[in-house]
């Protein structure tokens, strides 16, 4: 495959060489784990009871291991600056490419641009019920935003030399996290405030149309996210060496971490009473109080949660921050994407137009707009936008002939695990007015917003052919 792309001829790695290598292999994976592990899954998983190892160990041999093994012969093959964006390119088309990348930044910017609130929830519930009124005031949360998207905005500019130093920290406090989470029913048994605890006790699942929508959320909701980092090929030492071996490293780690912290929930926390939105600060609470620690604990929790949760936003922002470069690179978006900064030798442009894209993003959410129904359809069509570029990287060792008979046999088990989360996406379990009006709109909003997508590649290919006739 030809890493040669339109824009002046120019090949991608060429281009990447204004960038500055900065990642190696400990800070891929750090960036993994704290990437991919979201907090709330272990209550949702938890829910199920003991049923949950079932879960999680069929969501690893039908998606994650599956996906590690894609995303691995991807990566080798195509170490290039953008990621899935060239994967797709080169595997299919530019079209395919750009939008893939459309769907990958609509993901992106939503989930960033929700920072701000996550933020003053997290300090709200730090300082207490004295700073309730400050959770619904519009203005302290749009100042929160604010300042969070000027920070990552000003850590984005200056590089991965810094910004690699808050994913590590991230990806280490995460790691720290779950590691109190599953020492503490060991302690607690030691303590004699546990009779017993059996972290792989098993249970036979209930097979109904609810378990299959679980299955599909443990899948590609918990476990996506490998890809993500090769983003970053350009600025990676070894993008061939250390992108691959970083989710080898990562994988093992993050399902224990999932399947053993859901166990410490189970053991702690009745199951009735598991905190959906926030079940790691609970269980930190309820570990520590027979140990006399429980009024310590909830601070430090919370503040360490808020710590990973920029963490976390800081490496999507980064990585989102990429796709117009390199679109612009391709001569599909305006150069003014492409500058580097003279110092630090990052795409500027693309950043401050992202930061403030993102920033509006947030701002409209909080004049009301957010509380009507099309906005909330964005909000529910984030997640679709993420899982449509997996089944177009999982195609793509799928429609060549260099992958061998695991890596499609790989691929195909994946995709059908996101097409199923897709499916339960449209087509909600949950109680709503009209399921099929439901399943109508988001499709249609789905469509429509790829419909733009590809509305902008087309005229900006149709001007890039009438200026190469004109010259």
């Amino acid at each position: 495959m030809s890493a040669t792309v339109r824009g002046g001829g120019r090949s991608v790695e060429a281009r990447s060489a204004a960038l500055k290598r900065e990642l190696g292999l400990t800070d891929l994976v750090l960036t993994q784990v704290l990437f991919i592990v979201g907090l709330p899954w272990v209550g949702v998983a938890a829910k199920q009871g003991p049923a949950h190892v079932v879960f999680w160990l069929i969501a690893l041999t039908l998606f994650y291991l599956p996906s590690a093994v894609v995303v691995t012969h991807l990566s080798r093959r195509m170490p290039l600056e953008g990621g899935l964006y060239q994967w797709a390119k080169l595997g299919f088309n530019e079209l395919t490419g750009f939008l893939v990348a459309w769907n990958l930044w609509l993901f992106a910017i939503l989930n960033t641009s929700e920072t701000g609130l996550q933020a003053t929830q997290y300090l709200v519930y730090a300082a207490g019920p004295r700073a309730e009124a400050l959770a619904s005031s519009p203005w302290f949360i749009a100042a929160v935003s604010t300042a969070i998207m000027i920070a990552l905005v000003a850590v984005t500019i200056i590089g991965l030399n810094v910004g690699k130093w808050v994913h590590k920290a991230g990806g280490a406090m995460m790691i720290a996290m779950f590691g109190a989470l599953l020492l503490l029913p060991w302690l607690n048994v030691r303590a004699g405030a546990l009779a017993s605890f059996h972290p792989l006790a098993t249970a036979a699942p209930v097979v109904s149309v609810m378990s299959l929508n679980l299955l599909g959320k443990m899948g590609f909701g918990a476990f996506g996210g490998f890809e993500y980092v090769a983003i970053h090929a350009g600025e990676c030492r070894n993008p061939v060496r250390s992108i691959a071996w970083s989710v080898v490293i990562a994988a093992p780690i993050i399902a224990v971490m999932f399947i053993l912290g859901t166990s410490s929930v189970l053991a702690l926390v009745p199951i009735d009473q598991i905190d959906l939105i926030a079940p790691i600060p609970q269980v930190l609470s309820a570990g520590f109080g027979p140990l006399g620690g429980a009024s310590m604990v909830a601070p430090i929790a919370i503040l360490a949660m808020l710590c990973i949760r920029l963490a976390q936003a800081s490496v999507m922002f980064t990585g989102n921050t990429r796709l117009p470069m390199v679109a612009g690179w391709d001569g599909l978006l305006p150069p003014w994407f492409t500058r580097v900064h003279p110092r630090f030798r990052t795409p500027v442009n693309s950043i401050l137009f992202v930061g403030a894209a993102t920033l509006a993003l947030s701002i409209v959410g909080l004049i009301g707009v957010g509380k009507q129904e099309a906005f909330q359809l964005l909000w529910n069509a984030s997640a679709i936008f993420y899982a449509l570029t997996y089944v177009v990287m999982f195609a793509i060792p799928l429609a060549g002939r260099e992958a061998s008979i695991g890596v499609k046999a790989s691929a195909v088990s994946a995709m059908l695990m996101t097409l199923l989360f897709i499916s339960l996406s449209i087509v909600p379990i949950v109680q709503v007015e009209s399921r099929l009006l439901f399943a109508l709109k988001i499709s249609a909003l789905v469509v429509a917003l790829n419909a733009i997508g590809a509305a902008i590649f087309l005229a900006k290919r149709s001007r890039n052919g009438a200026h190469r006739d004109d010259s």
